[in-house]
């Protein structure tokens, strides 16, 4: 079985080829929604423990949460330390289903891959990207953004001019569904073909 790690900066269209790629068949872990499940389940009577009041109705918070860490990196690591075992628990179970069900391929959507060095964890990195333009008209006219709060995300993001060059494959979204399909078929087409690179 081969593992791609998908990624891509805020706006880029990867919620879309992740959705597209689990639209060829191939079965997607989205990192992002795991996390949600914790928060909302397992991972909350850990987080009101080492955080107090960060839960509501027995789920965390994120707002709550978000300030009570966002400036405290001790706190941060300390999150993690709670979060990153279930995620790979969560992760582990996602495999052994795929595994199971004989999956030649699938993805992993981690949005920081670079930033969490989650590239030596699998067999080839795509990276979905388009113009700057783009980009800022996407993400703006989702209206739950302004410019300054959108330049502070970009700002943490691993530039995509670095990602691109770091990728296996980009996927470019510049140009609507159908040109992202057929790059998705060639992708799928061509991995099985790569050697297994993860550590």
């Amino acid at each position: 079985m081969r593992i791609l790690g998908l990624t891509g900066s805020i706006g880029m269209g990867k919620s879309t080829t992740a959705k597209l790629f689990a639209e060829a068949g191939v079965p997607v872990y989205d990192a992002d929604a795991a996390v949600h499940q914790l928060y909302e389940g397992e991972a909350a009577p850990a987080i009101e423990a080492a955080f107090p009041g960060t839960t509501v109705n027995g789920k965390v918070d994120r707002p709550k949460l978000s300030a009570r860490v966002v400036h405290d990196p001790a706190a941060i690591k300390q999150l993690e330390q709670i979060v990153h075992p279930m995620l790979g628990a969560s992760r582990q179970k996602f495999f052994a289903e795929a595994e199971a069900a004989e999956a030649p391929v699938v993805v992993l959507d981690i949005p920081l891959l670079f930033e969490t060095g989650g590239e030596t964890r699998v067999d080839a990195v795509v990276v979905v990207s388009t113009s700057p333009e783009l980009q800022r008209e996407r993400v703006l006219a989702r209206g739950t953004m302004d410019e300054a709060k959108l330049d502070a995300i970009i700002a943490k993001q691993t530039p995509d001019a670095e990602k691109r060059k770091r990728a296996d494959f980009v996927v470019d979204t510049s140009h609507g569904l159908e040109p992202v399909r057929a790059q998705i078929a060639h992708i799928l087409a061509e991995v099985v073909k790569m050697p297994q690179r993860r550590a």
